[in-house]
């Protein structure tokens, strides 16, 4: 008989401590900020510079290992690994940065920030598999919600960096070095199993709403204090009280446990019971393979099974002898990869996540290639734009595929055709034109994150979650290389040379780049299209009758 693993308490306690851990593991998007540090003090060109960007990526995207871990050891135990890596890169950068140590070589720091935001992976793979299954049925709104506070990460680092560090890239990397620890240590007793929340709880769409409206109140008030900051002179008690409204923001989550604690809900009385077979026969329904419970996969296991059991049961039906998974149900990643939609999916993500990053990558450089001296706005801008992306997607996605069955890939689809627009707005360099194709490019940009991960889990289950998922990142790294350290360096540092300088001045410098990655986009856009039509079926089954139906062999 199945053996309940996780704790009986409601998941909302470690929902709330995962904005907190998301935010920590938002830590490789703050590049930017550091960035030209490393350039002026450490004397990098722009393609050195966008290795190292690589390398952020890198560590960022290449969760494999996490993937691996998050079903053989408790999420405390991965949060740690995430914890000591941030500490150990972050603090080699940071020693660079300040001059404490002089003269380290380039291959150490580029392996010192692959080490540092690999922190990234454990941090956020230990609480977006736990969270994904303690809310099986909600899971593109858990993603949405989750990533979305990833990407508002960057404007809530920038939000101290401008308004606390007043600015210094040195003081920013010492933050990372000691802050990251302090948030992991702090959060990873509440992060854990939980037992999954009924879908036919009625609170859960209020309390997934007050945490979207909360993420929502929290990204307008970054991008508008930010603004402020910019183009105001605020003391310092100001900036110390748009920071701790800042913090109250992010607490918010924290009150639907809070509520839940101070005025629970009515539970209805158990119905008695008679004697021990009305017992089994009540409990039985819950312990079969199709119910939500053995869809968690590693937090059941089966105790005192005997093989004659087990062939007994076969021999009434009760099992089936084992075979391939159908799409929908749970895989193995050996099983998942040689299909032909997991590879479908994961060129998609590819190119949809590699031609944005290179943009991000080159924040600082498009900027002031196009006259902006000052890139802080432009960073907060993107990284509002990449919460709402997210933040959408799991919303919007979600209303149509219960509605309509409409694949959640069809949104990846439209945004890659959208994100043609923005790099064509790029390449153009026409005046007012910056602010908007940033603005288009990170709404697209998040999608693409808000997407992957519960088509993902739909398509391959949650049982190696963990690990498919990870997978699917490392097309981010692979495109940063790509787009980034490759084509995107090489031009600057050709059109630089054409200048007599370092530094490359005009729309000359990425224009090609943006060309190449508006073609990207457009295979991108036909790729979406054609793995949608692929998998409509699988929708029409998963959320047939507007709810999500648990496959009757997940588990197995």
């Amino acid at each position: 008989m199945p053996v309940l693993k996780q704790g009986s308490r409601p998941p909302w306690v470690g929902f709330g401590a995962a904005v907190w851990v998301q935010i920590a593991a938002g830590n490789a998007y703050t590049f930017p900020l550091y960035s030209h540090a490393l350039k002026s003090v450490l004397g990098f060109n722009q393609q050195q510079l966008t290795i190292l960007g690589v390398a952020n990526d890198i560590g960022e995207n290449v969760g494999i290992l996490p993937g691996i871990a998050c079903n053989k050891f408790p999420p405390w135990a991965v949060l740690l690994v995430g914890v000591c890596l941030s500490f150990l890169g972050y603090g080699v950068l940071w020693l660079a940065v300040s001059q404490t140590v002089q003269s380290l070589p380039y291959w150490v720091l580029w392996i010192a920030l692959c080490i540092a935001t690999n922190s990234s992976a454990w941090l956020g793979t230990a609480v977006l598999v736990t969270n994904m299954r303690n809310f099986p049925l909600s899971r593109g709104t858990v993603a949405g919600i989750l990533k979305g506070y990833v990407g508002l990460s960057a404007a809530v680092f920038t939000e101290v960096y401008t308004m606390v560090l007043n600015g210094s890239a040195s003081s920013h990397l010492l933050l990372l070095t000691l802050g990251i620890p302090v948030i992991g240590l702090t959060m990873m007793y509440f992060v854990r199993p939980c037992t999954p929340a009924s879908g036919e709880d009625t609170s859960e769409h209020i309390h997934f709403l007050f945490t979207q409206a909360a993420s929502l109140a929290l990204a307008v008030y970054l991008l508008t204090t930010t603004i402020l900051k910019e183009y105001l002179s605020l003391g310092n008690t100001i900036c110390y009280i748009f920071i701790a409204v800042m913090v109250i923001l992010l607490m918010a989550p924290l009150a639907i446990p809070l509520k839940m604690t101070l005025f629970p809900a009515n539970i209805k009385k158990p119905v008695p019971q008679t004697d021990v077979v009305s017992d089994l026969n009540q409990t039985e329904p819950l312990l079969t393979p199709s119910s939500s419970a053995s869809y968690l996969g590693s937090f059941y296991e089966l105790e005192d099974v005997s093989e004659l059991d087990m062939l007994l049961a076969m021999g009434e039906g009760a099992i089936k002898k084992k075979r391939k998974p159908r799409r929908g149900e749970d895989f193995k990643f050996r099983e998942a990869v040689i299909k032909a939609d997991f590879w479908l999916l994961w060129f998609v993500y590819f190119l949809g996540v590699g031609s944005g990053v290179t943009v991000l990558n080159n924040l600082a450089q498009i900027g002031v290639s196009l006259g902006v001296n000052n890139t802080t706005i432009l960073l907060s801008l993107l990284s509002f734009c990449n919460f709402l992306g997210r933040l959408g997607a799991g919303i919007v996605s979600e209303h149509f595929v219960r509605s309509k069955t409409i694949p959640r890939t069809f949104w990846m689809a439209v945004t890659q055709a959208i994100m043609i627009l923005s790099f064509l707005l790029y390449a153009s360099a026409l005046s007012g034109t910056l602010y908007a194709a940033t603005a288009l490019l990170g709404i697209c940009y998040g999608v693409q994150f808000g997407i992957m991960i519960p088509t993902a889990s739909e398509l391959f289950g949650l049982r190696h979650f963990g690990i498919i998922f990870n997978f699917m990142q490392l097309g981010n790294p692979a495109g940063a290389l790509l787009f980034s350290g490759f084509l995107a360096g090489l031009v600057y540092d050709s059109e630089a040379a054409k200048q007599m300088g370092s530094s490359c001045i005009g729309p000359n410098c990425f224009r090609f780049t943006f060309l190449i990655l508006a073609g990207v986009c457009g295979l991108g856009t036909l790729l979406s299209i054609i793995l949608t039509i692929r998998i409509r079926p699988v929708y029409q089954m998963l959320y047939a009758g507007g709810s999500f139906r648990l496959p009757s062999n997940s588990g197995h």
